[in-house]
């Protein structure tokens, strides 16, 4: 059985703690202090609302969501926890993606959520009805972060974060 990774996305306080406690598994991030809650679990004493910020878990399926397709940017800070749960990818508002489509008769996709791809690197391949097989390699160095196949099914949309 594969993992996938949990995305936290940017959220209100309000909507999130009620009474000291969490409403829904969380992250809060004041400073350097990262502190992961689940849902029902008390607000830490040291932790002031007013100088930190929450980001609520959501369904990694919907990460699609909180990129503007057209700028290819993010609408909101986010937290990828890849299947590890030691490895994180922190994405903020703004944050330019590199959003890749993988289209043809037969995908076979390479590089996986977390892995790092070179400008030289396929990340996936095509086949075509004829039997040609085609490697698609990023214009820059990046990382995947997701990969959408969903919204342009029977098609891939690869999401990667460019190097600076």
């Amino acid at each position: 059985m594969e993992k996938i990774p949990a995305l936290y996305v940017e959220t209100d306080p309000g909507n999130l703690i009620e009474n000291g406690k969490t409403r829904e598994t969380c992250i809060i991030i004041q400073g350097n202090v990262e502190v992961i809650l689940k849902k029902g679990e008390t607000l830490p004493e040291f932790i002031d609302i007013r100088k930190s910020r929450f980001l609520k878990k959501e369904v990694y399926d919907r990460f699609h969501l909180y990129v503007d397709k057209h700028s290819q940017e993010m609408l909101c800070d986010a937290v990828i926890l890849l299947p590890d749960r030691r490895t994180r990818i922190m994405l903020r508002k703004g944050d330019k993606l590199m959003l890749l489509p993988v289209e043809g008769f037969v995908k076979t996709l390479i590089a996986n959520v977390g892995n790092r791809v070179r400008k030289g690197d396929a990340f996936a391949a095509v086949t075509t009805k004829k039997g040609e097989v085609h490697y698609l390699k990023p214009p820059r160095n990046g990382t995947v972060i997701y990969i959408d196949e969903f919204t342009n099914k029977p098609h891939y949309i690869y999401y990667l974060l460019p190097e600076e």
